[in-house]
């Protein structure tokens, strides 16, 4: 009798290995740019919405950091055309969750 490995390689299924090639395989995020943060609420119905621009355009990247933002602030939100949207007005919570993250932000528009 194989053992359970034995029997789900021979099914096609493979041990998740963690070697030195998926490591470097990581992107370099460019965090010298500044991002900017601002409330809109044009074409919302009065709805403000915090958008946030200018962060690197890699979508898992963008994708993680509305996951984490929307948690830790406790709203909805989105991502529409490379830019971060959560609903109300949130900028001091981003601000201070980008600057964790070691981005330089300035809050934009009025």
């Amino acid at each position: 009798m194989s053992s359970l490995s034995e029997q789900l390689q021979n099914l096609g299924f493979r041990a998740n290995e963690t070697t030195a090639e998926t490591a470097s395989e990581a992107v370099q995020i460019d965090k010298s740019q500044v991002v900017r943060i601002q409330r809109q609420t044009k074409g919302r119905k009065g709805k403000g919405v915090t958008v946030i621009f200018d962060l690197p355009q890699q979508e898992n990247l963008l994708r993680d950091y509305a996951q984490q933002l929307r948690k830790s602030c406790g709203v909805g939100g989105s991502i529409k055309n490379g830019t971060i949207e959560l609903q109300g007005d949130q900028r001091s919570a981003a601000q201070q969750f980008l600057e964790q993250q070691g981005f330089k932000v300035k809050l934009a528009g009025g």
